[in-house]
């Protein structure tokens, strides 16, 4: 199976990420540790070939057959800069006349394992000498240790080898005193390079690289590669994950399944050497060391270096090395680096370098140290005027708004508390500097400050300082003009009273202000405010309805006082709108009765159409039932058309409504003084008003006798008859309308509109007439055919009372027969009586055949069921619901 990669592309889309990554970081300094002088002094001749590092042990292994032991100190100076101080422990040559080709050291066991002369020695790793068994492996060309080890015994190593033997792999368990051979595998090629994680080794043959489990013997392919063109290398980075030499200078990671799960690193041609301290991979070649992050495989860093050959990693340590010096290549601090990311404005190295970090990190103090990068972040994002990814990093970190609020001259109170985080999360100090006075990034910070401050007020980010965030986002609302300004004032908010009523003060946002006010209890402030504004004696467009919305706001005012004292004003501005502030209070307040009418009438009398607008809300709307309001709008409306009845020709539209108005409170009321209001239309030419008011008194033949015989308004006559009959029993109309045929029949002078309006009467409401009556009322002189819709009504109406009649006896008849039809059941069915039975009321024997039964079969004493009030309950049980017996 092979690694899931594709070289080419790979290649491409990471040298395209190296041009990218032009600017660097600094991961690492590069310090001295052992010089040649104290390695190896004027012996020109002598060459490092392999180290070993294990805590403070270093051990260097030369081509003269040497071991060099030194104690490795790490100093650090007040400046942060760490050096190491070296002292040389022991020196010693071994008798093989060969380079030391390898060292590696087992602490548990405090045994160095050396590689020299294809045998692995076991050395005591403090003293250097051969263990007294003289164990050792023999046959070897190169070896490794296995960090994941399978044995479980802890007092043991597994160590990898290759053998001199063709094609050979041995594994071997070593102990404190004795070597064992646990496997010997055969591979497909001859291997040039190992290493092991567990039961997988990681082999580089001569033509490709493979992944062999040794337990199963399994195999799978990963990539082709040469080594005759290059050095193979194969580094294990991590559980069951290596990382290979590839092809076309790629780091390439691979793990045990032949899957790449990280992108590769772009290497030079010519890596002799790579190491591992997260997040970072090293690699050496002829002239330089380079860093690559693993987190977005950018190159972060060169360091040059001539002449090098080894690069190792140990326990987080790298330590590089030519063949005359030794040299650890010390990490800066995360946080530093991170830092100086931020620094230099590369905001997403920053934060991808940050978040790799979370696994050599406590949980705590990568928590705080994240969430101050997030902030710090933000702010570059913000100089840059990138608003929306300021925005994200803002809440991701959890940033205290008032950090950027307090970069905007004058927006928090003056009594805000607030210091800014120490040491400073930005390098500004306020917007002027940070846009340095250009005025359209000013906007665009202000407009970006208003949006980030409306979204986080009503949430957690607020929490413990809404007054700040309020009254700063009121003032900028108010400086730009933002339409917003209001919906803030009139939702709940947070405002400070002092610093804001300034601010819009100066900024000539009255209405706001008034709005303030409210908000803060003080209406009678606002309201003072507001009538300024419309007397015109302070200027403030934001309105052009302003007084509309001050009777709104009277009509809902619970202050009564403050209403009282605005009343006259609202109404001398205009009576129609003003008297809402009385007819449009609260449906709590109309119930409560909060204002009386008596004061409000009072109050209204020199506003006569606010007057008769109330009355209307009194007498029409809220139903008042009294007499002297019902009466004082009836002689208003009369005073009203009788005004306009002098001015007839100008205002005949207007005298049609109020006639109407005036016309249907009289039909509709009946709590006026009839006489009074009649004795004020005496004299007048309001007949239809008359003869509304004679039906009020009952008088139907005065008032038909002015609709027929003076306003000869027959239509209004029948229709008199109609809504003088509403409620009433069928008499009382049958009376009325008799009146007015009588009225029409009996008229001293036989007028043809009379009688055809008596034809149209009768055969528009033949049901409210007895027809018997009717044709001795009639000349003799009217055909049949004249009254042919009459007779015919009253025919059907006769014809159908008749046949409700027989319906509602018929069903009489059939409900008797359904009775009878239950008492001849009941009475067929038998009772037997005998000496066993008992009163199910007194539980006795019954001693004589007289009995009671009821319909549920139940029997009872004749005396028991006359008694049966002394227990309801027995009673109620015997009983069927009809109660019958």
């Amino acid at each position: 199976m092979k690694l899931r990669h594709a070289p080419l592309k790979a290649t491409a889309c990471i040298r395209a990420g190296h041009l990218e990554s032009a600017m660097s970081v600094k991961a690492f300094r590069l310090v001295p540790a052992v010089e040649r002088d104290l390695l190896m002094g004027d012996k020109a001749r002598i060459n490092i070939e392999c180290i070993e590092c294990c805590g403070k042990n270093l051990y260097i292994g030369t081509n003269d057959c040497s071991i060099y032991y030194f104690l490795l100190e790490e100093k650090n100076s007040p400046a942060e800069k760490t050096s190491f101080s070296v002292s040389k422990q022991l020196h010693k040559y071994l008798s093989f006349r060969k380079p030391v080709g390898e060292l590696k050291a087992a602490s548990a066991l405090n045994r160095l394992l050396v590689l020299c002369d294809n045998t692995i020695t076991l050395m005591n790793m403090m003293n250097l000498e051969p263990i007294p068994t003289g164990a050792r492996i023999k046959g070897a060309t190169m070896f490794t240790l296995n960090e994941n080890p399978m044995s479980g015994d802890p007092f043991c190593v597994e160590v990898c080898i290759v053998s001199v033997k063709r094609r050979t792999i041995q594994l071997f368990l070593v102990y404190e005193d004795r070597v064992q051979i646990v496997k010997e595998l055969l591979t497909p090629e001859q291997p040039c390079a190992v290493a092991i994680d567990g039961h997988y080794l990681c082999l580089a043959l001569t033509t490709q690289y493979i992944i062999l489990n040794y337990d199963t013997g399994v195999s799978q392919d990963l990539f082709p590669y040469s080594s005759e063109e290059r050095r193979p290398i194969v580094k294990r980075v991590g559980r069951q994950e290596f990382l290979l030499a590839g092809p076309g200078g790629l780091g390439m990671f691979a793990t045990v399944d032949g899957i790449s799960q990280r992108a590769p690193v772009h290497w030079s041609e010519n890596v002799v050497g790579a190491a591992l301290c997260f997040p970072y991979v090293v690699a050496l070649d002829e002239e330089f060391i380079t860093v690559h992050s693993m987190l977005d495989q950018q190159q972060k860093q060169t360091l040059p270096f001539k002449d090098g050959h080894i690069l190792q990693d140990f326990e987080g340590r790298v330590i590089v090395a030519t063949t005359k010096g030794v040299y650890i290549l010390v990490p800066l601090p995360l946080e530093t680096q991170i830092q100086d990311l931020l620094a230099s404005h590369r905001v997403e190295e920053a934060l991808v370098l940050a978040k790799g970090a979370r696994r050599n990190i406590p949980k705590e103090k990568f928590q705080v140290m994240y969430k101050r990068i997030l902030q710090q972040a933000g702010f570059i994002q913000f100089a840059q005027l990138q608003f929306l990814e300021a925005k994200e990093l803002f809440r991701g970190g959890q940033l205290d708004v008032r950090e950027l609020i307090s970069l905007y001259p004058f927006l928090l109170p003056s009594s805000s508390s607030f210091m800014r985080t120490h040491p400073p999360l930005h390098e500004y100090a306020d917007l002027n500097q940070l846009t340095q006075g250009d005025q359209e990034k000013m906007a665009k910070c202000k407009q970006f400050l208003m949006s980030y401050l409306n979204e986080v007020r009503s949430t957690d980010v607020a929490n413990g300082y809404k007054e700040d965030v309020d009254t700063a986002l009121l003032k900028l609302y108010a400086e730009s003009g933002h339409e917003s300004l209001l919906d803030l004032l009139v939702s709940e908010n947070f405002c400070l009273l002092a610093d804001s009523a300034a601010w819009l003060e100066k900024h000539k946002k009255f209405f706001a202000l008034g709005l303030l006010y409210h908000a803060n209890g003080q209406d009678a402030s606002a309201l003072q405010l507001w009538v300024k504004i419309v007397n015109g004696d302070i200027q403030d467009s934001t309105r052009t309805d302003l007084y509309e919305y001050i009777v709104d706001f009277l009509t809902s005012c619970a202050d009564h006082e403050l209403v009282w004292k605005y009343a006259e004003w609202v109404l001398q501005r205009s009576e129609e709108v003003g008297v809402y502030i009385f007819t449009r209070r609260p449906l709590g307040e109309e119930q409560k009765n909060s204002f009386n009418p008596d004061d409000v009438i009072s109050c209204l009398n020199k506003y006569p159409v606010s007057l008769v607008k109330y009355l209307e809300f009194l007498v029409l709307e809220r139903r008042v039932k009294k007499e002297k309001f019902h009466t004082h709008l009836a002689v208003l409306y009369l005073e009203e058309v009788l005004c306009l009845k002098s001015l007839a020709a100008e205002k005949s539209e207007e005298l049609s409504k109020s006639q109407a108005k005036l016309r249907s409170l009289l039909q509709k009321s009946d709590l006026y003084r009839i006489r009074f209001i009649l004795d004020k239309i005496s004299g007048t030419d309001l007949h239809m008003e008359c003869a509304i008011l004679f039906g009020k008194l009952e008088q139907h033949d005065k008032a038909l006798h002015i609709l027929v015989h003076e306003l000869k308004d027959f239509a209004a006559a029948e229709e008199y008859c109609v809504w003088n009959s509403e409620s009433k029993d069928l008499p009382y109309r049958k009376k009325l309308f008799h009146m007015l045929l009588s009225e029409y029949l009996n008229s001293s002078t036989s007028e043809h509109q009379l009688a055809m309006a008596a034809v149209d009467l009768l055969n528009n409401h033949a049901a409210e007439f007895d027809a018997a009556c009717v044709l001795q009322l009639i000349p003799d002189t009217w055909s049949v055919q004249l009254l042919s819709s009459f007779l015919c009504g009253s025919m059907r109406e006769s014809i159908h009372a008749q046949r409700m009649t027989q319906i509602a006896l018929g069903l009489a008849k059939a409900e008797n027969l359904t009775y009878t039809h239950e008492k001849v059941k009941l009475k067929g069915i038998a009772t037997v009586l005998s000496d066993r039975k008992v009163c199910q009321m007194c539980q006795s024997p019954f001693s004589e055949p007289a009995f009671v039964r009821y319909p549920n079969g139940g029997v009872v004493h004749t005396h028991c069921a006359a008694n049966r009030h002394v227990n309801s309950s027995t009673n109620h049980h015997l009983s069927s619901p009809s109660g019958r017996t």
